[in-house]
């Protein structure tokens, strides 16, 4: 009796010594159902899309981590870096994550605790083209150098240029997109700015140019409050071991920055005007044939543009024709009678495009099933089938496009294609076609956040461009050959 009496007054003294323990940071977290995260506009961390939905790769990360831990993600926008750090300070917010390199946060509180690396990330000088490029901090003396006064980078920064004589460091309130625009323009010659967003923004500034790294590659990781539960972040530590052993992460990257090498001055330069000068011929159309086969206009534009150039009558040596560079095949099948007629170009495009789409499996989720059916587009899906079953073969996922685009070059291998059906193709071109078209399309999107038309007083073509004379045909051929489509098949089995 004594020992049933006993048992009983310890389990009520644990019973009462629980009930006064304060729930822990996660108990909190899991109560509430959400996890709080501060971060800052741009377009390598969040932003919302053309449909008024988030994206950016900080937000897919943060929003897999709630999932992860069973909550619902609720965004913090910081309008600087200051406060975003303000906000995990103040206890807002649970972490912090805007591509945050843990030297720069170490700077503003040693006491801040980081998840894994997940990127890395180098503050960038940048210079003005036409303008002596420095290649070392010393080429810096008696110059004016322009940085976000709000970037996460400025200590770092700060102390990286330290110690150049004669250099006047020149904070002001721009963010890292506005500080290329200003040197795109010539307000200033020098720029500092974030080595992974001039990577995404170069081809709207084609005057900005690369002058040299201020440090070596510095981690990027979550930022999380000094008294941050340790539970939290293994948890974080947990999530980001799975994402990777997935290949989640890699994905996730590939989607955001898989396609960027950069265009060169030339080739930006020329996209940008043609974006001015040839596009508004044949906007109305791309926009009619992009909603009659539910695609986003901008994206088969981008494509027009990667087969022609957006020129009417470009011919290949293939025998491809037109704005969309239609196989005569092709061309009979989609019902189109004349391939030199922009309209029925464009509406054609739209229509095979579509209908490839539409035979890329549906368990393939977006962006991959828009990639898949790019090369599709280019190198027809015979091959693109062939590409994923090498993927398969090689242990990899032939749904994920990050895969399957480093299989397609194996297509030129004998070794690889003699196992195949459909045999030898030029893998490498699908690859570098659908590259080209992102990082179009990318731009086009970007021209297009606060205008949703970029070309409010195109005139409509019937059934060719107004004013189009010789010379605009003549000039228009002269113009180099974009891609060659060579291998592509006429909508082959899948």
């Amino acid at each position: 009796m004594k020992v049933v009496f006993r048992f009983f007054l310890a389990t009520l003294f644990a019973t009462l010594v629980q009930g006064c323990t304060e729930p822990s940071q996660m108990d909190l977290l899991r109560k509430e159902g959400r996890l709080h995260w501060v971060t800052l506009n741009s377009p390598t961390t969040y932003y919302e899309n053309r449909d008024g939905e988030p994206e950016g790769l900080e937000y897919e990360l943060a929003k897999g981590f709630a999932e992860y831990l069973g909550v619902r993600l609720n965004v913090i926008v910081a309008e600087s870096a200051d406060e975003m750090f303000a906000q995990l300070d103040k206890g807002y917010a649970h972490l912090a994550g805007a591509g945050i390199t843990q030297q720069g946060a170490q700077l503003k509180s040693p006491g801040y605790r980081f998840g894994p690396a997940y990127m890395q990330v180098q503050p960038t000088l940048v210079y003005r083209s036409g303008s002596e490029r420095p290649t070392q901090p010393g080429d810096l003396k008696g110059k004016v150098v322009w940085l976000d006064i709000h970037t996460p980078h400025f200590d770092v920064i700060r102390e990286a240029l330290s110690g150049v004589e004669g250099l006047t460091l020149a904070p002001v309130e721009m963010d890292d997109s506005e500080l290329l625009n200003a040197l795109d323009s010539g307000d200033t010659e020098l720029v500092v700015v974030d080595s992974n967003l001039f990577e995404v923004k170069q081809a709207l500034y084609p005057r900005a140019r690369f002058a040299f790294h201020l440090t070596p590659p510095m981690p990027v990781s979550w930022v999380f409050p000094p008294k941050t539960s340790e539970e939290l972040v293994r948890a974080a530590e947990k999530y980001f071991k799975t994402i990777e052993e997935n290949g989640t992460l890699i994905q996730m990257t590939e989607r955001y920055f898989g396609h960027l090498k950069q265009l060169n001055y030339v080739g930006a330069r020329t996209f940008l005007r043609h974006i001015e000068k040839r596009l508004p011929r044949y906007e109305p159309h791309l926009r009619q044939a992009a909603a009659e086969y539910n695609l986003d206009w901008r994206l088969l534009a981008a494509i027009g543009y990667q087969e022609s150039h957006w020129r009417p009558y470009a011919v290949s040596p293939t025998g491809v024709k037109g704005f969309m560079m239609l196989t005569l095949p092709t061309a009979r099948e989609m019902g189109i009678k004349n391939r030199l007629n922009p309209v029925q170009s464009i509406w054609g495009g739209a229509r095979y495009f579509a209908s490839l789409k539409s035979r890329i499996p549906e368990r393939i989720p977006e962006p991959d099933r828009t990639w898949f059916a790019l090369a599709a587009y280019n190198v027809g899906l015979g091959h693109l089938e062939d590409a994923r079953v090498i993927t398969q073969m090689r242990g990899g996922d032939p749904d994920k496009w990050v895969d399957v685009k480093d299989s397609l070059p194996l297509l030129q291998q004998k070794s690889w294609y003699r196992q195949t059906r459909h045999g030898y193709a030029r893998g490498w071109e699908p690859v570098q076609y659908v590259q080209n078209i992102r990082r179009y399309y990318d731009v086009l999107t970007w021209m297009t956040q606060s205008d949703e038309t970029l070309t409010a007083s195109a005139t409509p073509l019937n059934p060719l461009p107004s004013g189009e004379d010789t010379a605009d045909r003549e000039s228009d051929e002269a113009l180099p050959e974009p891609l060659p489509p060579t291998m592509r098949w006429d909508i082959p089995l899948l």
